[in-house]
């Protein structure tokens, strides 16, 4: 077990219609000229940035709206934020969606609140100092971002996807109304699901340092949401199944499920940023398309945890065998979890037909992006890297 320092300041309203509670809130934490920032159409067809904007305007609340942000948010967006923020002297940034405008509106925030390019912090130049106030309304149960201090943003230039995490950026509220992600396809809720499941499972394949109590925590909230993204594939509509997914998708990223450790593992989403970026894919599509070929490398040089997770999480009797037989088994069963919510287990699944030399590429990016090396279950190199991806074909 490590030390470990828990910081999760951002203030939880959970329930149904608690989107009405969103000016009493901004007002709480010192806003006077909000900025919302939102994504593609749903929020509009849906009806909820109108129900957001009459709340504001009958508080007396100004705002000023930017739409847009796309899945693997773009930095030419963020850039647009930072000057409409500027120029309209915003105090507060409300992100009104899923993790894409929220990574955007942390990225603003940042932009405001620091000089110099704000894509010198993704390119690991230097450290941000401050970020401008953020609130959230979530539609989408995922990244996590609601309560993290992370945020992803893909440079147009080059199609380089980098995070960065600093806690100046985390959300001063996330409001959460599991009736607002029911309109959502079935294909981005699995989506979700899965990108829920792998910030736990990122901070539970470690080999260095775990706590009895946080292992407990994980592997609950993994077999939580196993079971309810099942219901949610065949019942869309079912609020508690989407209640236990978007609570859990909060739990997942806040650090919770990584007290005790080394920090986790992160390989498996480092390789898919790489892949998002060059191909534009949905994150959490990228996670199973690449996970059970990252397990399969790795495993024998983590196999307690593959097996505590086989056994803990999967199902897989401990009397399946040997060792490295139960953890297979429980790499096989995650995978045919996958299938039954129609994710893919590998890039042809995903619709990518990578050439050897973009899994070159990918591969030389990828290692660039982490200094050579990274990797807690094991310690990944380019050539590591290179061999995955020609694993996950």
């Amino acid at each position: 077990m490590f030390d470990f320092n828990y910081f999760t300041p951002t203030k939880v309203v959970f329930g149904k219609n608690t989107e009405n509670k969103v000016a009493d809130l901004i007002k709480e934490f010192g806003g006077k000229k909000v900025l919302i920032h939102y994504g593609g159409g749903s929020v509009v067809r849906s009806g909820l940035l109108q129900r957001v904007t009459d709340i504001l305007d009958k508080a007396g609340i100004k705002h000023i709206e930017l739409g847009g942000a796309v899945p693997n948010p773009h930095l030419g967006l963020v850039y647009e934020g930072i000057e409409l923020c500027k120029k309209e002297n915003i105090d507060f940034l409300l992100a009104v969606g899923g993790g894409s405008a929220i990574d955007s509106a942390k990225a603003i925030g940042y932009g405001v609140t620091n000089d110099g390019d704000v894509w010198d912090f993704y390119d690991y130049k230097r450290k941000a100092n401050a970020c401008l106030p953020l609130g959230v309304i979530l539609t989408i149960a995922a990244t996590g971002s609601e309560m993290s201090d992370s945020s992803v943003i893909t440079k147009e230039e080059g199609l380089v996807k980098r995070g960065y995490s600093s806690d100046f950026c985390r959300p001063r509220f996330a409001i959460m109304n599991p009736e607002l992600t029911m309109t959502l396809p079935d294909y981005q809720t699995a989506c979700g699901c899965t990108d829920i499941m792998m910030h736990t499972m990122e901070r539970y394949f470690t080999s260095g340092g775990n706590m009895e109590i946080t292992d407990s925590l994980a592997e609950g909230l993994l077999r939580t949401v196993k079971e309810n993204a099942l219901i949610l594939a065949s019942d869309p509509k079912n609020y508690n199944a989407r209640a236990e997914v978007m609570w859990a998708g909060s739990l997942a990223h806040n650090g919770l499920t990584g007290c005790g450790n080394d920090g986790g593992d992160w390989m498996t989403h480092k390789l898919e940023h790489e892949l998002g970026g060059l191909y534009d894919v949905a994150h959490g599509a990228g996670l199973a398309a690449l996970w059970g070929s990252w397990a399969r490398y790795v495993y024998k040089n983590c196999l307690p945890r593959f097996k505590k997770y086989a056994i803990n999480v999967m199902g897989v009797s401990p009397d399946a065998g040997s060792d490295e037989k139960i953890a297979l088994k429980g790499i096989e069963a995650t995978e045919n979890f996958y299938r039954e919510i129609k994710m893919p287990t590998n890039l042809r699944e995903l619709g990518v037909n990578a050439t050897d030399e973009d899994l070159k590429l990918m591969a030389h990016k990828c290692a660039v992006g982490v200094n050579g090396g990274k990797g807690s279950a094991r310690f990944l190199k380019e050539e590591d890297m290179l061999e995955i991806y020609k694993m996950s074909r």
